[in-house]
């Protein structure tokens, strides 16, 4: 389905409309096919008087570039967010994933969290600026990318690469994920993305000797596999705390009421980690990968012919490692896990940040406390990827700031990627709230 050909200069004020455009491009990855969608942007943008450029390794899947000149008394700003999404291919929806309905208050949709939402905020906050005539200390300059879920080959990655001189003098980032409403009992947090976590693939190699399927067999290559999927499915890598971890538990557990406050805070006991995860049950989850390193099985290789036993079976895992730690302490965490029967290699490695800076951490939380004065901003980390690693290199710090109130009962974290993804037309005018103040409240601590 294709987007209305005209938009009403004037859709900065109906962030809702603007979004349900946005979803009726069908822009799954693969293969993308984003050019339709950035040059609807382009055009929004040019009517309302922003210069745009596009920048692109293939035509169907441009880049676009703008920027909104401030007084030149900050340094720019970076926003960014891509239009891709993933695939909803054999999943059961509600409502058609690219019709952009809305219905009881959400705009269903794929791509309405993850992140043309998120898209529609930073969108609607650079008109809203430019339709009032407001100039901000600094630049705000606005990137819109493809092929994010992808590895963004076509996207962040290729910007970053061949065209890094958008991006002088920007030392910080507004992007993807953060500002999400998190509930842990009766408490409501902001999380606030300050760090993720790092790509690190993983190659499991095991071997045993061939044979015909109609003898039996033991201890051969299926045996190893199966041993090894177990353990990795019983067992955990090592505890860490990372500096992040430790803030964002202490921040939790500050704003909580006993006894809630003394078992949250023992997630930071490496002796007792785990075992108050396990306690935690399903709310657990959103702690584990932020403490662990961690890979999981996700593809397999392995035998041609259903009469012939396999000598070597491959298995390809996600390795995610926490920020500061290293390929090589992976394979050491998953060699004294599985033993030497089974060959590592590290088939992927992107590394993150180095460090992280927390200077505009103050401001962003702040202006979260104003809107909703009972929520608990928190720091984060993030236990996937986003463009920040390629953004990144550049020195970049981002912060995930696409804020969105969501009811206890809508998880954001499992609708992501899933059948009838959606969002409250309230969460999203919140986010476009939270994201045009934070343009507004910002000039000050980037002044030069």
């Amino acid at each position: 389905m294709t987007a209305p050909v005209t938009t009403p200069i004037d859709i900065y004020q109906r962030p809702a409309e603007l979004l349900q455009a946005l979803i009726r491009f069908d822009t799954t990855n693969p293969p993308g096919n984003e050019a339709a969608c950035i040059h609807y942007i382009r055009d929004l943008l040019n009517e309302a008087g922003i210069e745009t450029q596009l920048f692109a390794r293939i035509p169907e899947r441009p880049n676009l570039s703008a920027r909104l000149p401030g007084t030149g008394a900050a340094e720019p700003l970076l926003l960014y967010g891509h239009v891709d999404v993933v695939t909803t291919e054999n999943q059961d929806w509600q409502h058609p994933p690219f019709a952009g309905a809305m219905i009881d208050g959400y705009i269903w949709g794929r791509g309405a969290l993850d992140m043309k939402g998120g898209v529609t905020m930073m969108l609607c906050s650079l008109l809203k600026l430019k339709a009032e005539g407001i100039q901000l200390p600094m630049d705000i300059v606005l990137a819109v990318v493809s092929d994010e879920e992808a590895g963004a080959d076509y996207g962040a990655k290729f910007l970053v690469e061949q065209h890094p001189n958008l991006f002088t003098g920007i030392r910080y980032a507004l992007g993807e994920f953060g500002g999400f409403t998190m509930y842990l009992g009766d408490t409501r947090f902001y999380p606030i993305m300050v760090t993720e976590k790092q790509v690190c693939s993983v190659r499991a190699i095991v071997r045993g000797s061939a044979g015909h399927g109609a003898i039996r067999k033991t201890g051969g290559a299926m045996a190893k596999l199966a041993r090894m999927l177990t353990t990795l499915d019983q067992k955990r890598l090592p505890v860490h705390i990372t500096p992040v971890a430790e803030m964002m538990v202490n921040a939790m557990a500050n704003a909580m009421p006993a006894p809630m406050d003394v078992m949250v805070r023992q997630l930071l006991d490496t002796q007792l980690t785990d075992t108050i995860l396990d306690q935690l049950g399903e709310k657990g989850l959103r702690f584990d990968a932020i403490v662990h390193n961690s890979v999981n099985a996700t593809i397999v290789h392995g035998g041609s012919k259903i009469n012939v036993i396999p000598s070597e079976i491959i298995v390809d895992m996600d390795g995610r490692l926490l920020p500061g730690y290293t390929p090589e302490a992976m394979l050491a965490e998953l060699t004294a896990l599985l033993g030497d029967e089974v060959e590592l290699q590290i088939a992927k490695y992107e590394p993150g940040a180095e460090k992280v800076d927390l200077a505009l951490y103050d401001t962003l939380a702040g202006i979260l406390k104003g809107i909703d004065p009972e929520g608990v901003p928190i720091p984060y980390m993030l236990t996937g990827v986003t463009d920040g690693r390629f953004f990144s290199q550049l020195g970049i710090q981002t912060y995930g700031f696409t804020p969105m109130s969501l009811p206890d009962e809508l998880n954001f974290t499992t609708l992501i990627h899933a059948a009838n993804e959606r969002i409250p037309v309230e969460a999203l005018e919140f986010g476009t709230h939270a994201m045009f103040t934070a343009l507004q409240t910002l000039g000050g601590k980037l002044a030069r």
